[in-house]
C-alpha cells in the first residue's frame, strides 16, 4: 500500500487513549495520522481507588465510554497507560499495598472492561504508564529526536522507563534499593505528606497543597529543597548504567518543578553530572497519546491486509 493511501486510512482511525492514575483516569479519541487528541473528546473523573470492583469499573467505563462515542472515527481499539505492578499482555492486576486499587488485585480487569463495554477483550490493550509517557514525550514532546532518554513519573507511585534508539520499555525502578528503602518511599506523593508531617505535625493532603503553601511557609521550601538531592542522587546512581543523555520527568509532582529544581540541578552539577532535565511538554496528553499509539502498528498491517485481498 503507498504511503498515500496509508495517510488516507489513518485520517479515519482514532483510537481511545487511557490514562489511569493514583486518583483519577483520563480519556481521548487519539488521531492515528496526527498522533493528537482529537479535539473536544478529552474526559476526565476522580476515582475512589478504595472503592468496591463494581464501582471501580464501572467509572473507568463510564469516562471510556464518553470517550468513545465523540464521534464516529473510533477503530474500536483501546490502550490503557496503567501503573504496575501489573501483568500487561494478560491484563492482570498485581497492586498491593499501595493504597490504591487493592481491590482488584489478581483480577483479569481486561475481561472485567471488555463485559462492562461489551467489546473484544483483544481490542484493549494495557501498557505501563511510564512507557506511555515516555513515548509520547520521545514522539512529539520534551525528547523528541533524543535518542537515550531516562522517563520518570513522579506523583501517587515512582514510575520509570528506558528509551533506546526509539523502542520504549518499562525500567521499573520504583523499587530499587534507595537511601533506607526503596526509590518510591523518596521520590512520591506520600514522601512529601510524611515529610512535611514530620517537620511541622501538620498534615496535608498532596503536593499541590504544600506549593500553594510554599509562599508563606518556609517549611515548604525545605521540604522541596531535599526532595530535589534526592531526586538527583537517584538521577545519578540510574543514568551511568543506561546511558541516558536526558531526563524527562511527568506526573503531579512535575508541575512543582520549580520548588525543587534548584537544589536538582545543583546537586548534579556538584557531582560532575551533565545532563538536560527536562518537564513533559504533553501533561498528560502523553500518556494518552502513548497508549493509543501503540495500536498504529496493527491497525495499519490490518489495512495492509484488507487492501491485498481488495486487488
Amino acid at each position: 500500500m503507498s504511503s498515500g493511501q496509508k495517510s488516507s486510512f489513518m485520517k479515519h482511525a482514532t483510537v481511545v487513549g487511557i490514562d489511569v492514575g493514583g486518583s483519577h483516569i483520563s480519556a481521548a479519541l487519539v488521531d492515528m495520522e496526527t498522533s493528537a487528541l482529537v479535539s473536544g473528546s478529552y474526559v476526565r473523573s476522580e476515582i475512589n481507588t478504595q472503592g468496591s470492583v463494581n464501582e471501580i469499573i464501572g467509572n473507568w467505563c463510564e469516562v471510556i465510554q464518553k470517550a468513545q462515542s465523540f464521534d464516529g472515527t473510533s477503530s474500536g481499539k483501546i490502550g490503557i497507560a496503567m501503573p504496575g505492578p501489573f501483568d500487561y499482555p494478560n491484563g492482570v492486576s498485581l497492586i498491593k499495598d499501595q493504597n490504591k486499587y487493592d481491590i482488584l488485585y489478581k483480577l483479569n480487569v481486561k475481561e472485567l472492561l471488555a463485559e462492562k463495554l461489551s467489546m473484544q477483550a483483544d481490542d484493549i490493550r494495557f501498557l505501563n504508564d511510564a512507557e506511555c509517557f515516555l513515548l509520547g514525550e520521545v514522539f512529539c514532546g520534551a525528547a523528541q529526536g533524543v535518542e537515550q532518554v531516562l522517563g520518570l513519573t513522579l506523583g501517587t507511585g515512582l514510575g520509570s522507563a528506558w528509551c533506546h534508539h526509539g523502542k520504549v520499555e518499562d525500567a521499573d525502578l520504583w523499587n530499587s534499593p534507595f537511601k533506607e528503602g526503596i526509590a518510591e518511599d523518596y521520590l512520591s506523593t506520600r514522601w512529601f505528606v510524611n515529610r512535611f508531617r514530620e517537620l511541622t505535625g501538620q498534615e496535608v493532603k498532596g503536593v499541590r497543597e504544600l506549593a500553594d503553601l510554599a509562599p508563606q511557609n518556609l517549611t515548604v521550601q525545605t521540604v522541596f529543597d531535599e526532595f530535589g538531592k534526592n531526586l538527583a542522587e537517584f538521577i545519578r546512581t540510574t543514568v551511568k548504567p543506561l546511558g541516558a543523555v536526558m531526563v524527562v520527568i511527568g506526573g503531579n509532582i512535575s508541575k512543582a518543578y520549580h520548588l525543587f529544581s534548584g537544589e536538582l540541578e545543583q546537586h548534579l552539577l556538584n557531582h560532575a553530572l551533565s545532563i538536560p532535565i527536562r518537564v513533559a511538554e504533553l501533561g498528560e496528553e502523553s500518556a494518552l497519546i502513548g497508549a493509543a499509539s501503540s495500536w498504529k502498528g496493527s491497525l495499519l498491517e490490518k489495512e495492509e491486509a484488507a487492501s491485498t485481498l481488495r486487488k
